[in-house]
Parts: structure tokens; C-alpha cells; sequence
């Protein structure tokens, strides 16, 4: 997959220090992944980097919200997202990206592409079950709930299911009750 030019940082021209970025993230980024169960995406992601001499220091956080269809009612809502992720580049002989929040580079290398560190913070950062804020407290009026409340399993009431019940049950559960 190729690299959005937006998302490389060239450190290597970078004072040691903080130094700090800032992205915004549409629909359009998700198109690159080819990701599309977002109708709508505006993220904004903070990147503060510190480069020290050895090693880089990448501490990310996202906030906004993605627009997204209720797992319930298909309806599309705005769900608003926040997440951090602390992230340490070292340099050694070869590539290695093994561990979660490790990452080695080769010595030499001049630049470092983060879209696929924000692309992965902004997914995991999504609830798996997705509901509608209208569906959980109620003020949500669709047809799909008025469907699925005409046709969920009523419970009959106690009369009812004493006069279902066989008589020759009851002289069983009378032997339970005599001691």
C-alpha cells in the first residue's frame, strides 16, 4: 500500500526535543484503506514526537467522531471517538514491528510513515456493538424498533401458564412441599 505524503515524518532534520503535529482525518483516508463502514469520519489526531538521541517517542491521540449505521435500527449516527497510543522507535539492524507498541527501524533510516498507527487507533477506538443513543434511552422512533417490538416474544402472565400446566404436575410438586 502506498504511503499518504501527509502522514511521513522526516525526523532526521528534527532537533532533539518535542516536536508537535497535528492531522485531521476525513472519509477520504479511510478510502485509501479501503475501509467502508464509516459514512463519515472528522478526527482530529495530536502527535506529540520527542527525539532523543538514541530513540523517538510517539505519543498520539485522536478525538471526534465517526458516523456510523446502529447495529439495531440501521440508522446513521455520530459516534465520538477518543483514544491514546504511546508508541517508541529505535533503531536496530533490521526491521521489526513484532511487538504492539515497539517498533525498529534500520540505522539510516531518515523518515517514518504513521498512517497505519492512526488508521488501527481510530478502528479499535470504534465500540464493537454499535447503538444508536436514541435506541438506549428511548427518544428514537423508527420503523424497524416498532418492528422488532410487534414481533419479540411476549410472556404470558401467571394465570395463564398455571391453567397450561398439567394437573399431575401440581401432585408432584406437592410431594417437593410435604415433609
Amino acid at each position: 500500500m502506498k504511503a499518504l505524503k501527509e502522514f511521513i515524518i522526516q525526523f532526521v532534520g528534527l532537533k532533539i526535543g518535542k516536536h508537535h503535529f497535528e492531522y485531521k482525518v476525513e472519509q477520504t483516508f479511510f478510502e485509501h484503506f479501503e475501509y467502508e463502514d464509516f459514512n463519515d469520519v472528522n478526527i482530529n489526531v495530536d502527535l506529540e514526537l520527542e527525539k532523543k538521541a538514541t530513540l523517538l517517542e510517539l505519543h498520539f491521540k485522536i478525538s471526534g467522531w465517526v458516523n456510523v449505521n446502529c447495529d439495531l435500527t440501521n440508522e446513521p449516527y455520530n459516534q465520538t471517538i477518543d483514544n491514546e497510543f504511546d508508541l517508541v522507535v529505535n533503531f536496530g539492524d533490521e526491521y521489526n514491528d513484532e511487538h504492539i507498541d515497539i517498533l525498529i527501524v534500520p540505522h539510516g533510516t531518515y523518515e517514518i510513515s504513521i498512517q497505519q498507527y492512526i488508521y488501527e487507533l481510530i478502528i479499535l477506538a470504534v465500540p464493537i456493538k454499535r447503538i444508536h443513543p436514541g435506541v438506549e434511552d428511548g427518544t428514537l422512533d423508527s420503523e424497524i424498533l416498532e418492528k422488532l417490538e410487534e414481533l419479540s416474544p411476549r410472556l404470558k402472565e401467571n394465570k395463564d401458564k398455571e391453567e397450561d400446566i398439567d394437573p399431575r404436575w401440581n401432585t408432584l410438586k406437592k410431594l417437593l412441599t410435604d415433609k
